[in-house]
């Protein structure tokens, strides 16, 4: 066997029969990847430009509006005001701030970057957590020593403040000096107090900055890698697609002895074990044909040396001879009936093995035909001393093609006549199967077959070196074999060297089933 060469292999972009220029599977590769790559930088830069700031105000306003729910809902279950007023001074509610700092330390309440307002409704801040830097809202804002300056009642607080006491709810977004702050805010259930929790939304505009800068030249490496890894990929991909399509055009050239050397395990893989499959048929489908024309052509040969030979002499010598010119128009009749018999065993051959025939499955009596078969050997084993014995006592319901099934018997019961021991007994049996069918055999008590011939007597044209020069086309076995395997019965032979050969097949009753 030969490995395929690949030195005649098209490029990755071929002509095809009509002149047109068509990508191959690599070039389709690198389009298909580095389209998905530009689709999908194009998707990343729509999301960043369009849909990221807006999900990311959406998330920010419901974490601010979870922590303004959260202090509200503190205020409103506060049975105490949460600064006492006298006439000249005030007091914080210490017992309500000391559980209000320690939800802050629990955990519980959320104060990082942001800030918290409350006040009341002279819209003066009565508390505040700042740790947002700088804010807009109290103006705070860090300096080089560490201290932060904040201022609790700017006018921008006292306007919001305002606003929220009017409306009973607050959502607005505040810009100043190049900063932008989300403000959310709620007023108390009993109308007293005003609370305004805020967070800056400058990190969000930052990061969108930032992956827009950065989103050409990442793009660009991407591209340039998946046309790498498409490129290696592809190559790698298709080595075994241009390896079988290198094997298919040896095998059109007429070069059957090829193998494909493709080692995978997946179905790349099996294909080519497929190809390799094909290709070993094939061959030997060839080398049959070669010498089932080579064997013909010989026999045939042979009867029409004969036919021109006896005609010749008919013509040219014994036309006036009666009795030579009978018996020699005797032997033209017989050669051209064995001529006739080979042509016709080829081309029922032929139909056989192409499928061109079908079987015509009908429920029949294997047994009966088996007796109606026997039947007509009467007269031949009349006349030559032979004796068939039949052995056919129970019905065998099967489910095949009777006519194809009569050739079967006819061409089994013929081979032995052909190998007839020298008792002159030859068997017909038809046994019933105990899960339905049955088993037909042919037994003769010939000098059986030599164990090297056993594989190959069902093979067409075969014959072993004892039989040479018989009679028959040697293809009787070889039509048995092909209808068989169309049935899908199971057959074959059992023999001794001296003690005969029996010749059997099994067949179902397939009623019922798939």
């Amino acid at each position: 066997m030969k490995n395929v060469s690949l030195h005649r292999l098209p490029p990755h972009g071929k002509a095809n029969r009509h002149g047109n220029i068509s990508l191959g599977v690599q070039g389709q590769m690198i389009l298909f990847l580095g389209s998905i790559t530009l689709v999908t930088l194009l998707l990343v830069w729509v999301l960043i430009t369009y849909f990221l700031q807006p999900q990311y105000n959406r998330t920010m306003r419901a974490s601010l509006e979870s922590r303004l729910a959260f202090v509200v809902s503190r205020i409103d279950a506060s049975d105490e005001p949460l600064v006492k007023y006298d006439l000249w001074s005030t007091t914080p509610n210490t017992e309500f701030w000391q559980s209000f700092y320690d939800d802050i330390e629990g955990g519980r309440l959320n104060v990082n970057n942001c800030c918290i307002d409350i006040s009341d409704r002279t819209c003066r801040s009565i508390q505040y957590i700042e740790n947002l830097y700088p804010c807009i809202l109290h103006e705070s804002m860090g300096s080089l020593s560490g201290m932060v300056d904040t201022t609790a009642n700017t006018r921008l607080a006292i306007q919001l403040r305002q606003q929220l006491f009017d409306g009973g709810s607050l959502y607005k977004i505040i810009e100043s000096g190049g900063n932008r702050q989300m403000v959310v805010g709620a007023v108390s259930a009993d109308g007293n107090y005003a609370v305004i929790v805020s967070a800056s939304l400058a990190q969000i505009e930052t990061a969108a900055l930032v992956l827009s800068k950065m989103l050409p030249p990442i793009g660009l490496a991407i591209l340039l890698l998946d046309i790498l890894f498409a490129v290696l990929f592809s190559r790698w991909f298709t080595a075994p697609v241009r390896k079988l399509s290198a094997g298919a055009r040896e095998m059109a050239d007429g070069n059957y002895d090829i193998q494909v050397d493709v080692r995978r395990r997946d179905e790349l893989g099996l294909l080519a074990a497929e190809f390799n499959h094909m290709a070993d048929e094939v061959k030997r489908s060839a080398q049959l044909e070669r010498d089932l024309l080579a064997n013909v052509s010989h026999d045939l040969r042979t009867p029409l040396t004969l036919i021109k030979g006896y005609a010749e002499t008919v013509r040219d010598i014994t036309g006036d001879d009666a009795d030579r010119r009978t018996e020699q128009c005797n032997i033209i009749v017989d050669e051209t009936d064995r001529l006739s018999g080979l042509v016709n065993s080829v081309m029922e051959l032929s139909k056989v093995s192409s499928g061109a025939e079908k079987p015509n499955l009908v429920t029949f009596d294997m047994s009966q035909l088996c007796f109606e078969v026997a039947g007509r050997y009467d007269a031949l084993c009349e006349k030559n001393g032979w004796t068939l014995q039949l052995e056919t006592d129970q019905e065998c319901i099967v489910q095949a093609d009777p006519d194809m099934m009569e050739r079967v018997l006819h061409n089994l019961l013929g081979n032995a006549t052909h190998h007839m021991g020298q008792d002159g007994i030859f068997v017909l049996r038809c046994i019933p199967q105990d899960k339905g069918g049955c088993r037909v055999e042919v037994e003769d008590h010939g000098p059986g077959i030599l164990p090297e011939d056993l594989p190959h007597v069902f093979d067409r044209y075969y014959r072993s070196r004892k039989d040479q020069g018989k009679v028959g086309s040697g293809l009787g076995l070889s039509i048995t074999k092909a209808i068989l395997q169309q049935h899908g019965f199971a057959f074959g032979v059992n023999s001794t060297p001296g003690h005969g050969a029996t010749f059997w097949f099994e067949m179902r009753d397939t009623r019922g089933k798939p």
